[in-house]
């Protein structure tokens, strides 16, 4: 009976890992969404910005307002925020409401990630903690890889991509509608949620401030490379933007395969030694990138950079927390809003691309934050136990 209980309370949980994967559609979106609008690139790059920034602004408070309201709530009013993001575009999409709608998603999408993993500990606990956490994230993966897919059909099928967010809406309905009616018992916060200032406070700490920049980097190659695909296939083999968006859909399912791999390989190698030889391997495929012109070729170092970098957030959030374990809330909390990488590299690529006129520029920042990344992969957490 409670094994049944467990499950009841347990799936639509894990369905909202599954609408949280509805943020990585900003990617896709803004291939179609520059076509109908004629934005110019970096126009077009301030589009992920809607979403990301509010890693920045939103990260620290939403954790505190989980100790007034519980996890439950705040889930709730992530999924709510995220419904009335897919709604916008059913009623009327224009410039202004596609504007409307991503600010909103990335409001929805920030509180989603600050809320769902806490709930998570209120149905599973110990050992098989870390399992569903991955499974989890595999959910989500799957949500990020049917994106491009769902709205590729809808262009083709429809002429209309946004239609797409039909499905969107109707899906987030069901797991905010499910969710609300799933009795979940939270317990009690034993620990107050950690102040602004003591959060950034942490910054003064070298091997934080290497996470906290690490991880602006490896959230902006997520989303610069999720952005770039259809571009560069665009641009360099001449493929429309409904063929050229599936290649999002291959990134999607390289990282979904590489998050797996990197569970099994995490748990054989040392997490500094996994950290420098992926980096390494993303490096070499990123130059790779500035100079493919063979749509296999370009899917192959895509690929190849989706699956070496997938682990990588995860790696530098464990470095960080190792720095400091006493100050798990605020470390976490920090490397949180981290995230709003997405919403300062999209900028600087379509700046880049304008500058240079191709997707070269695009690519070349990407490159930079690889190197970053690897610099960081030989600095971050040095100790007798991980060198």
């Amino acid at each position: 009976m409670q094994k049944k209980q467990s499950a009841i309370q347990l799936l639509p949980v894990l369905f909202s890992f599954f609408i949280m994967g509805f943020c990585d559609l900003v990617g896709i979106s803004v291939t179609y969404a520059q076509a109908q609008f004629n934005w110019t690139e970096t126009q077009a790059g301030f589009l992920p910005s809607l979403v990301f920034l509010w890693f920045f602004i939103l990260s620290i408070p939403a954790a505190m307002a989980m100790d007034v309201y519980g996890r439950k709530k705040m889930v709730l009013s992530g999924l709510f925020f995220t419904l009335l993001a897919t709604l916008i575009p059913v009623v009327v999409f224009t410039e202004t409401t596609c504007y409307i709608t991503f600010i909103l998603l990335g409001i929805g999408n920030t509180i989603l990630q600050v809320a769902v993993n806490p709930l998570l500990t209120n149905i599973i606990s110990g050992k098989q903690l870390a399992s569903y956490v991955t499974l989890g994230q595999f959910i989500k993966a799957i949500s990020s890889f049917i994106g491009p897919i769902l709205v590729g059909f809808f262009s083709l099928r429809y002429g209309s991509w946004e239609k797409s967010f039909y499905i969107y809406t109707a899906l987030t309905s069901l797991s905010l509608l499910w969710l609300f009616f799933t009795r979940i018992e939270e317990g009690v916060t034993e620990k107050k949620t950690a102040s602004f200032t003591k959060t950034i406070g942490l910054l003064n700490n070298k091997n934080i401030l290497l996470a906290f920049i690490g991880i602006l980097c490896i959230v902006g190659i997520d989303v610069g490379m999720n952005t770039v695909t259809p571009k560069l296939l665009i641009e360099r083999v001449g493929l429309a933007k409904e063929a050229a968006t599936y290649g999002s859909s291959w990134y999607f399912a390289a990282r979904t395969i590489g998050t797996i791999c990197g569970v099994f390989l995490l748990s054989k190698f040392s997490v500094k030694y996994f950290f420098r030889v992926n980096m390494f391997i993303v490096m070499l495929s990123l130059v790779g990138l500035l100079f493919a012109n063979e749509k296999a070729l370009i899917l192959f170092l895509v690929c190849i950079i989706a699956f070496t970098s997938s682990s990588i957030f995860a790696v530098i959030y464990t470095l960080a927390l190792r720095s400091k374990p006493l100050l798990t809330n605020e470390i976490s909390g920090l490397m949180i809003t981290g995230v709003a990488g997405g919403a300062i590299i999209p900028p600087l690529m379509g700046l880049a691309t304008d500058m240079a006129r191709s997707q070269q520029g695009a690519v070349g920042i990407i490159l930079l934050c690889g190197a970053y990344l690897l610099y960081c992969s030989f600095k971050l957490g040095v100790s007798t136990q991980d060198a």
